[in-house]
């Protein structure tokens, strides 16, 4: 839900606005309303916004750049003398001085590689064999000419070192290594705290700057003009710090064009979900939190992508450890609630599915075989489970159009919204219609006239009157366009649930097959090593196939949620998210 906003005007005399703004700080409570213009050109914010970037990146990277660098080239000398010791072992130890000595006295070594079969024994003598390669050299005496040996055959030069020498540099470059990762580790230790305690100050040089840049002068300079919203929920604290200052303010309901900001007010269940609201962008004022329903649905999604009770139990187990600190992972932190929440969803309609870890729970558990969504849709030859998933898309959909209609209806009138509301009427009651009829085997005549008259009544509101104040004939062709985008539109849109099904076959199918596998790999007669190659396989196959579904079963319900229910809801998510100016706290 949206909390309700008040809008206010302050007028403060400008030897007093200093106090005013820090008082304001302090309560916490305000958001700037920001102007349209001088923000983006001020130099001395702008420097502060580098500033802020900066320190944020080095914060990020847990070092400076010239540390990083200092690290990154050691592990790349590190690399490049590994690849070179590799390259040099097939020509065993040798001395480079030797080597000089002997071409002092007129002989010149020469080394080639080529493949065993193009080889021909005179061409020189065999170092090493190699993957398939022949590693040889020629000795030429007194500038004897070498034997051409043709394209077949690559020459080598040899390093300065050879194999062991290489190694022992390897060796000594990651002791170079550790010791610069702990020169980064000391001063992690010594330097992130003030660099977060700098970073917090900017931010707050920040905040103060754009405050005083939304801020108008009046009266040459004696005034100070500046507006923000406040929660009706901190209006009484605002108010007495108001009072107790004797500062002249106005307090106002917003209107549609103050583009008010947003925060919103839900219970716990539902605040897990709202960062899903952010991702595709806030509410306007006189819109609604798609929250409520945006965050069941999800859940009820993912889970049925997902599909499989035993990967909800490592998830909820999973959102458990990163709850209680237990599991870090950068990229979950503070996610683990949700995670767990998620993991508790699929854990029960996994169950009810029938899948637990790739296996058919049916086949398990016999006697309860019946309670499974398994097998075909009554007399069809549909699976049970493609239907169910077609049926909550047609339910998502229909719940779509009936909060848009209210919606709608709220903020501009039922006169206004007669066409929305007919096809409201057509589609929710002709599914209605259609399901008790099926359900409960309604006489054909009884649904014929129903049907007859929910499209009567509601071809009047989508052909006649979708817009009272035009041409009734241009609401006829208006209402025949509509009528084409929305058929073509609403059966792309429910087939597109059939991925709740698909995802959830293809994930416990990948299970099923990792099961097979390693059940193959142990055989009938298991041994010590055929039990260890199982495990490894069905581990290391389920793990996989948990990443790789929950993945999905995150992606494709978003999308189900942002595209095919915000569209026939009319969610628009342009609002502005509430942030109050207050003193900044890491």
């Amino acid at each position: 839900m949206i909390t309700q906003m008040k809008k206010y005007t302050f007028l403060v005399f400008h030897r007093d606005y200093e106090n005013f703004l820090s008082d304001i700080r302090d309560l916490g409570v305000v958001h700037i309303t920001e102007k349209a213009s001088g923000i983006a050109d001020n130099e001395e914010l702008q420097e502060y916004l580098q500033k802020e970037d900066n320190l944020r990146r080095i914060i990020a990277q847990g070092a400076p750049d010239q540390l990083l660098k200092e690290k990154a080239d050691l592990q790349q000398r590190i690399q490049d003398t590994q690849k070179e010791a590799q390259r040099m072992a097939v020509w065993g130890d040798f001395s480079k001085e030797r080597l000089k000595a002997l071409e002092k006295d007129g002989y010149k070594l020469k080394f080639f590689s080529c493949s065993k079969s193009a080889f021909e024994d005179d061409w020189g003598v065999i170092v090493a064999e190699q993957g398939g390669n022949i590693y040889f050299t020629q000795i030429l005496h007194n500038n004897e000419p070498a034997i051409d040996l043709g394209d077949k055959v690559k020459e080598i030069t040899l390093s300065d070192k050879c194999a062991s020498e290489l190694e022992q540099d390897v060796k000594n470059l990651e002791g170079l290594l550790v010791a610069e990762n702990a020169r980064i580790e000391a001063w992690q230790l010594q330097e992130l705290p003030k660099l977060k305690k700098e970073l917090q100050e900017v931010r707050g040089q920040i905040d103060w700057k754009k405050v005083n840049l939304n801020t108008d002068t009046l009266a040459e300079g004696s005034l100070k003009l500046l507006e923000g919203f406040c929660p009706i929920d901190n209006e009484e604290a605002l108010n007495n710090l108001l009072k107790e200052q004797e500062v002249y303010y106005e307090e106002t309901d917003p209107t549609v064009e103050d583009n008010t900001p947003i925060k919103l007010k839900n219970n716990k269940f539902i605040q897990m979900f709202e960062s899903l609201t952010g991702m595709y962008g806030w509410p306007n004022y006189n819109e609604f939190d798609p929250t409520p329903i945006l965050g069941p649905f999800f859940l009820l999604f993912f889970a049925f992508c997902m599909g499989d009770s035993g990967y909800g139990i490592l998830l909820t187990i999973i959102g458990i450890l990163i709850t209680k600190g237990k599991l870090k992972i950068d990229m979950f932190d503070g996610l683990g609630p949700i995670i767990t929440t998620l993991g508790i969803g699929t854990t029960v309609i996994g169950f009810f599915l029938g899948t637990f870890f790739g296996m058919n729970l049916a086949e398990l558990l016999p006697g309860i075989s019946h309670i499974f969504l398994n097998g075909k849709f009554m007399d069809t030859n549909f699976d049970l489970q493609m239907v169910l998933a077609l049926g909550i898309g047609v339910f998502h959909i229909c719940l779509a159009m009936v909060v848009k209609s209210i919606c709608y209806t709220k903020q501009t009138g039922f006169v206004n919204n007669l066409g929305t509301w007919g096809w409201t009427l057509l589609v929710v009651g002709g599914v209605i219609t259609l399901s008790v009829s099926a359900l409960f085997s309604l006489p054909q005549e009884t649904v014929k006239w129903i049907m007859i008259c929910l499209g009567g009544v509601s071809a009047i509101g989508i052909y006649i009157l979708n817009n009272v104040h035009r041409n009734p004939l241009i609401n006829i062709g208006s209402g025949l366009w509509d009528t084409y985008n929305m058929v073509t539109g609403l059966m792309g849109d429910v087939l597109s649930y059939v991925r709740l099904y698909a995802l959830g076959l293809a994930g416990g199918m990948l299970g099923a097959a990792f099961n097979r596998l390693g059940l193959m790999v142990r055989g009938d007669e298991p041994s010590i090593g055929t039990w260890i190659a199982f495990l490894l396989i069905v581990i290391v196959g389920h793990l996989l196939n948990l990443a790789l579904s929950s993945l999905g079963a995150f992606v494709h319900p978003l999308r189900l949620s942002f595209v095919e229910y915000f569209k026939n809801v009319g969610y628009e998510g342009k609002g502005k998210k509430y942030e109050p100016f207050k003193l900044v706290k890491e």
